[in-house]
């Protein structure tokens, strides 16, 4: 049987809320999503929040409280989501494209500033996107203190990052986008969470609290993604054990190879949104090969902007985007599917 690449966790807990809130045919934004929003809180402890349509709404009304102007960019990694310039575009931002290094795909500070150098001079930084990518945390204070407001995506990195801030409460943020989309670490089957810890930054929010419905998560959505709240633990869990797997796998890979995987901080914190591993030469050889073995792997940085051929300075993330390959891995897999994409990690040409 065809091992796939990405499934959602979606158990019988979930497919009961969804159930109950067709059977009520209450459907739109409504109290389920003032719910999510009580229950995220509980996890998070925001000072105020949205529930979204989309991550792409969510990232526009945050540069919208920003009171960004036409013209004015806005960094970001190369390996960010591609809606990413769709959005920068609607609002006529210009994007600064960051480079990433081979052993961490975020930015960091000192790759932000080599960025922020290269803009000409009569371009003005309003603020810095921070994705977290494949679920790695960024040093986020580092980059706050370059004096920009920092707009946090933890679509990818919810669990690592709940950890980080319960060893230093309050982010160093002005807002933190969580994605629900199908791939995304909690899911809704579409939607988003945009939040603010602090008052202040809240009190912008709220001048969007009128936003109309057709910008809100439906109440159908809403029904789902509480319970992935409530179920993340229990999924950070299972992604762990996995990971141990695939990692014992990669050391053995280690010995005869030169793929290598990207290194967490803190390793113990890190929520194991995927597995990766950067590979010594291109892609297509190890993909065949899994694709024989069927298991399903893929480019880790397919919908990234620099697999879009436009960061011309990011040498680095374009090479990355040639070289790493995500494999399965998500809390549904069966065990003996575990170990079948363990024993092909042990033996990738």
């Amino acid at each position: 049987m065809k091992v796939e690449i990405h499934s959602p966790t979606i158990r019988r807990k979930e497919m009961d809320a969804v159930l109950t809130a067709m059977v009520e045919e209450k459907i739109g934004p409504g109290e389920r999503s003032k719910l999510l929003i009580q229950t995220a809180k509980e996890q998070l402890g925001f000072d105020y929040a949205l529930a979204l349509r989309s991550p792409a709404v969510a990232l526009h009304i945050a540069l919208s409280a920003l009171n960004v102007k036409t013209g004015q960019a806005v960094v970001i990694s190369a390996l960010s989501p591609r809606y990413y310039l769709q959005v920068l575009n609607d609002l006529q931002l210009t994007p600064l494209y960051c480079d990433t290094t081979y052993d961490f795909p975020c930015m960091n500070r000192e790759l932000i500033e080599n960025t922020i150098s290269r803009k000409q001079d009569d371009v003005q930084v309003c603020a810095v996107v921070l994705h977290h990518t494949l679920g790695f945390v960024p040093d986020t204070a580092a980059i706050a203190e370059l004096g920009f407001p920092v707009i946090e995506d933890i679509s990818q990195s919810y669990g690592s990052w709940l950890l980080k801030e319960a060893a230093q409460p309050k982010t160093d943020n002005v807002f933190c986008i969580i994605g629900l989309e199908e791939r995304d670490m909690l899911t809704s089957g579409g939607g988003a969470l945009l939040f603010a810890m602090n008052r202040k930054e809240g009190s912008l929010l709220r001048n969007f609290s009128d936003i109309t419905n057709e910008y809100c998560l439906p109440d159908i959505n809403a029904a789902l993604a509480i319970v992935q709240f409530k179920e993340i633990q229990r999924n950070i869990e299972r992604r762990r054990d996995i990971a141990d797997v695939f990692v014992h796998a990669s050391l053995s890979l280690a010995s005869r190879t030169k793929h290598k995987r990207f290194i967490a901080a803190n390793e113990n914190e890190y929520c194991n949104y995927s597995f990766s591993l950067v590979l010594e030469t291109g892609l297509k050889d190890v993909i065949t090969y899994a694709k024989k073995k069927e298991i399903e792997i893929e480019n880790a940085f397919e919908n990234t902007i620099a697999n879009t051929g436009v960061c011309h300075d990011c040498p680095v993330s374009n090479s990355l985007v040639l070289r790493t390959v995500i494999f399965p891995m998500y809390p549904r897999l069966r065990s003996q599917d575990v170990e079948r994409i363990s024993r092909l990690i042990m033996t990738l040409p």
